[in-house]
């Protein structure tokens, strides 16, 4: 009889939680050792229906129990964020994707004390949870210091070498653009003033606006983005966005800036990948707990510009990728939230040389090519999401321990 496994998660919506949760059910459906179940849950302002509106994920729908049974589950998995994490089965597993800052907040400490194992995706994340500690009242003149004492293991995010991958077919989305070179940023543009935001798009913008101003032959930027959904009031917003930064530019011959608004398929996120006019990746990223955009993207066997720091450097290797110097600095109180606090830091990288590798790469180009060619074989080889299937398998088998199963009572015949 297999163990029952219940996981808890937003495996049906459009977030990347809900990436992370269909890659992380798959390969343990794909074990066939457990009795797989699963709790749908949501993910912030996302979408729910991804599993319908994509059939070779309807498989999960039919998996779902919509409560918890009577009996507790042998294994419990919650796919989120730590301070939701609770004890609910006889062994419990927690997985997040961490924080992309050099800390995190004492209730996510917490919480990864609440299970037997956590799950995240990536070095910098498991660092951040070991080796800060915290401090919390529990009484009138009275401290407690809080730190992580339950295992903790990396788990990538590894990326479907079947959906990602280079190819010559003619993009599925419909763009055209006059420039012949264009750098392509994927992410949220979230809150924050220019500079602060978690993936900083402002300072991307600006950074290339001003790089570029005047010159005779300039590049695009495309910014596959938005901010809190992907309504039309949104995409306004994020226009606003871009022209405002325009507006802080002395010069009246700027390079142009081009929007992607809305949810894409991974077929149509590999074809905008592949676009004989998107030449490399740029990413001023401030932190990142993994960078899936970028593990993706590096399969196409282009070059990255990239933050050189947090989580992305699991798997952007320095010697095949540019990577950007910097310095750590506080969170900037406009980017803060209840997850990232202000006396947390992340990173700001260098602005000369974000213009000297936009520059050189534009002009370059041949330079970079063999690199991210050896870049993609190594995202290959040691990032794909059946390396990932292999070892979650390998942390089951590791540390689950034997359940106890209920064993059908057979009395002997009597002859009389």
């Amino acid at each position: 009889m297999k163990p029952t496994f219940l996981i808890s998660s937003p495996f049906d919506t459009y977030s990347g939680y809900g990436a992370r949760a269909r890659d992380l059910i798959k390969a343990i459906v794909e074990t066939n050792k457990y009795d797989v179940k699963l709790l749908s849950q949501p993910w912030g302002n996302t979408r729910f229906g991804f599993c319908t509106d994509n059939p070779e994920w309807k498989f999960l729908l039919d998996l779902r129990v919509f409560s918890l049974p009577s009996n507790r589950p042998n294994v419990w998995m919650q796919i989120t964020v730590p301070n939701e994490f609770q004890s609910v089965g006889e062994y419990n597993i927690g997985v997040t994707a961490g924080i992309e800052t050099t800390s995190v907040v004492g209730e996510w400490a917490e919480g990864v004390n609440r299970m037997d194992l956590t799950l995240v995706s990536s070095n910098h994340s498991k660092s951040t949870f070991v080796d800060n500690k915290w401090t919390k009242q529990v009484a009138p003149n009275q401290n407690v210091e809080i730190s992580v004492n339950k295992p903790i293991e990396v788990l990538f995010e590894g990326a479907d070498i079947t959906k990602y991958f280079p190819n010559n077919k003619p993009c599925l989305i419909d763009f055209n653009i006059p420039e012949s070179f264009a750098y392509l940023f994927v992410g949220h543009w979230l809150q924050g003033d220019l500079g602060e935001d978690r993936k900083n798009v402002g300072l991307l913008v600006k950074a290339f606006l001003e790089t570029f101003k005047n010159k005779p032959k300039k590049p695009a930027l495309i910014l596959k983005t938005s901010g809190a959904n992907n309504s039309y009031i949104d995409r306004n917003e994020i226009l606003k966005k871009i022209e405002a930064i325009k507006q802080t530019v002395k010069s009246k011959n700027l390079p142009n800036i081009y929007l992607l608004h809305g949810d894409f398929t991974d077929e149509e996120m590999n074809s905008l990948y592949n676009h004989s006019k998107v030449k490399a990746m740029v990413s001023l990223t401030k932190g990142e707990g993994f960078g899936r955009p970028l593990l993706e993207f590096s399969l196409t066997q282009k070059p990255i510009i990239a933050s050189g720091w947090s989580g992305h450097l699991d798997f952007l290797n320095p010697e095949f990728t540019p990577l950007l110097q910097g310095q750590l600095r506080n969170v900037h109180p406009s980017a803060a939230n209840n997850m990232i606090v202000p006396d947390a830091q992340w990173f700001t990288p260098d602005l000369a040389q974000t213009g000297n590798y936009l520059k050189d790469v534009f002009e370059n180009y041949k330079k970079y090519t063999d690199s991210s060619k050896r870049q993609a074989y190594y995202s290959k080889t040691n990032f794909s999401w059946e390396q990932m299937k292999n070892k979650l398998d390998e942390i089951l088998t590791n540390n689950l321990p034997k359940f106890a199963s209920e064993v059908e009572l057979k009395l002997p015949d009597l002859n009389f």
